[in-house]
């Protein structure tokens, strides 16, 4: 079962809680002249999610289909997308266009540079381009500039099945899942590189107005100090070996 959340104007969070896992599935749905879906979800989750979406917009209206990096709950389902939505268009980093989806999806996938822009009506997207950031050379983040929403992916994920959004400590909630997976079977999920620190400040400097995140609460409040915060955790945990 779905659960939708306007996070940030026209920025609607499709939840799916998988209690196996322990863990959230969201996708976001950007409802403008030409509606963005951000993460797909995994095949097996599709039909859950296009209803969600169907609560919001035609879904064979769907223009474009953004993700971050070549995993399935970020684009296992785009296939299925492509069938139901034909006119719609993918779009993910240039690396992850030419080395992935040349493979995989079923219609080209567009490939974006640092700092592309990506109108969609009243609203326009830059994509940011961030390797290995968290985690896959292929990797990228998007930000919305009218309404400062920064499509977070993987960053500042949380376990459990918390509120939808919140403007409590969001970086404590994830200190607490980078410190359980550290020592676990998904230790080095998230890679500390030489240019962690710096692209994570290079978000900061966009000032987002609001965090959307993957796996966990999305986050209203001083982003920018929060992004700041998340980096010296990550380089507090990770960067010690």
């Amino acid at each position: 079962m779905t659960t939708i959340t306007e996070i940030a104007p026209d920025v609607f969070r499709v939840s799916t809680f998988l209690s196996d896992g322990n863990i959230q599935m969201n996708q976001f749905l950007v409802r403008d002249e030409e509606p963005l879906l951000w993460h797909t979800g995994q095949k097996y989750l599709f039909a859950e999610v296009r209803e969600g979406i169907s609560k919001l917009i035609d879904p064979t209206k769907l223009r474009w289909i953004g993700f971050s990096h070549f995993e399935p709950d970020e684009c296992g389902s785009l296939n299925n997308w492509f069938e139901i939505a034909p006119s719609s268009n993918a779009f993910c980093s240039l690396v992850g266009a030419n080395v992935n989806m040349r493979d995989f999806a079923s219609h080209p996938v567009r490939g974006m540079t640092h700092n592309e822009a990506l109108p969609t009506g009243k609203y326009k997207f830059r994509f940011q381009s961030t390797p290995h950031l968290p985690h896959g050379w292929d990797a990228g983040l998007l930000f919305e500039e009218t309404n400062r929403t920064l499509f977070c992916s993987d960053l500042f994920h949380q376990f459990g099945n918390p509120a939808a959004l919140t403007g409590s400590d969001i970086v404590g909630e994830a200190k607490k899942h980078l410190l359980n997976i550290e020592s676990g079977p998904f230790a080095n999920y998230i890679p500390y590189t030489v240019n962690t620190e710096r692209q994570l400040n290079s978000l900061a400097d966009l000032e987002p107005a609001t965090l959307a995140i993957m796996h966990g609460s999305s986050f209203a409040g001083n982003c920018e100090e929060s992004l700041h915060q998340y980096s010296m955790t990550i380089k507090e945990i990770l960067g010690r070996k």
